[in-house]
């Protein structure tokens, strides 16, 4: 029997060795090749719409329409088109509570979007929701959920099913700097490295949860290290370069679909605007926010290839960005002019 143990023993050990060795593997967009024509502009529309649906979000909370939570990804744009460009179809998707983005991404309708963060009856929820509460099994996005960590474990489930049912499909679960400390992450990791589920976790790492800065809220601030002691290897990637992430996407899903089980991403990105829009933020200076616009800008570093390589002037350029606010306009105006829901909507989608 002892001797039994100690084999086992020396295993879990190499195995955790390994993963260790594993997450000191880097993406940083620099390392990357480029992009094509096609890549950059898709790249370049994909996040420019997040970026003008954020802020007509904005501008809607602000006048009143939209009412409760709002939380808005700006700054963050090019972890989930990344992801998006690495994903195919069947791979579902599964995030917290600053979710508008994702949704966009996944190819979810701007004007079902605004209209549940409206209250509409034309929302994704009929208007029931609300911002942290949208489905689109079409879209095979799970939601975004309010209670911090909780798509950890659903998305563990997803995989779970994955799994049991043999497909090729892979769980992306997304979760902030601050759930990664939540214990029910760790029981998730725990479950998926023991069963090798297809599930790519990925910590959005914008360096704030909520109003605390990582540095004085976490022990170990590097998240790509938090699966070491399941042996499941994590990678650091550039979450402000499209490229990378796209990169860091393609290798671990094909790390899951190959059977090897979970894999974490961590995202280094950054949110320009507080934690939500109650959110003065003033637990960061202005001249930090500034700096990571005017030298990291997500979108900006895409334009910017974009001119350089010759594949749009800067007219054509502002010809994609007029589409763009006039497909965001079109979805603030439905959602205003939406009906609400009938009252006996109240009763529906209740289980007992």
């Amino acid at each position: 029997m002892a001797q039994a143990k100690t084999a086992s023993t020396s295993g879990r050990k190499t195995a955790a060795k390994s993963a260790t060795q594993n997450v000191s593997k880097d993406f940083t967009g620099k390392n990357m090749s480029d992009f094509g024509k096609d890549d950059e502009l898709h790249a370049y529309r994909e996040m420019l719409l997040i970026r003008r649906f954020e802020e007509k979000a904005g501008q809607l909370y602000g006048m009143g329409f939209i009412g409760g939570f709002c939380h808005l990804y700006i700054g963050q744009e090019a972890v989930v088109v990344g992801m998006q460009m690495a994903q195919k179809e069947g791979d579902q998707v599964i995030t917290a509570y600053r979710d508008h983005g994702h949704m966009l991404a996944t190819g979810m309708s701007a004007r079902g979007v605004m209209a549940e963060l409206t209250g509409r009856r034309g929302g994704y929820s009929k208007g029931k929701g609300g911002s942290m509460h949208m489905f689109s099994k079409e879209k095979q996005f799970y939601g975004g959920h309010g209670i911090v960590g909780a798509q950890v474990s659903l998305g563990t489930g997803l995989a779970f099913a994955n799994a049991y049912r043999g497909n090729d499909s892979v769980s992306v679960a997304y979760f902030g700097d601050g759930a990664a400390n939540q214990g029910q992450v760790y029981e998730s990791f725990n479950m998926a490295a023991l069963w090798k589920l297809p599930i790519v976790y990925i910590v959005e790492n914008n360096r704030y949860a909520m109003g605390t800065s990582t540095a004085r809220a976490t022990a170990q601030s590097n998240y790509s290290l938090r699966g070491s002691g399941f042996g499941i290897p994590g990678i650091q990637v550039d979450g402000m370069d499209v490229r990378a992430v796209k990169a860091a996407g393609d290798e671990a899903l094909a790390h899951c679909r190959s059977g090897k089980g979970p894999i974490i991403l961590e995202m280094l990105t950054y949110r320009y605007r507080g934690h939500s829009m109650s959110d003065p933020a003033k637990y960061r200076s202005k001249e930090e926010v500034q700096k990571m616009r005017s030298e990291q800008d997500p979108i900006e570093q895409v334009r910017l290839r974009i001119l350089d390589g010759g594949w749009a002037t800067e007219d054509e350029l502002k010809a994609i960005d007029k589409d763009i606010r006039d497909v965001v306009s079109d979805s603030a105006d439905f959602a205003q002019n939406d009906p609400e829901p009938d009252v006996s909507e109240l009763y529906t989608d209740i289980l007992l």
